[in-house]
């Protein structure tokens, strides 16, 4: 089972900045691309950002590109989203999965299931 505990969220204005975390529990993160999904409210759930396994190429979706940054330590079995210049529109919650990437990341699932999730959300 593929399991992660990410945490990190809460509130913060607009404009300000968030590092969330993702820790892999029971398997070798470095094994697997990963991927950050993000569920507002009242929306499907959408993969926003993807990092290839080894620290490879990154991607990032249209409405976070330039503002959010992905990575991953491998050692710790850790990914992470640096998120800079909030916008009320980058409130949901937010999850990570690892994910298919050959030559570059997807957000198609290993294995279906989602942990619990961390709140993000942006309101001045």
């Amino acid at each position: 089972q593929l399991r992660f505990v990410e945490s990190g969220g809460g509130t913060v204005q607009p404009g300000g900045s968030l590092r969330l975390s993702c820790a892999a529990s029971g398997f070798t993160l470095g094994y697997y691309a990963a991927a950050w999904f993000r569920q507002a409210p009242g929306k499907d759930r959408e993969g926003i950002s993807c990092i290839n396994a080894r620290d490879g190429p990154a991607r990032y979706v249209e409405s976070v590109q330039g503002r959010f940054t992905i990575s991953r330590d491998d050692a710790k079995g850790t990914l992470y989203l640096q998120m800079n210049d909030v916008k009320p529109e980058d409130t949901g919650v937010y999850y990570c999965a690892a994910v298919y990437g050959i030559d570059a990341c997807t957000f198609r699932l290993v294995k279906e299931g989602w942990g619990q999730g961390t709140q993000v959300t942006v309101s001045s």
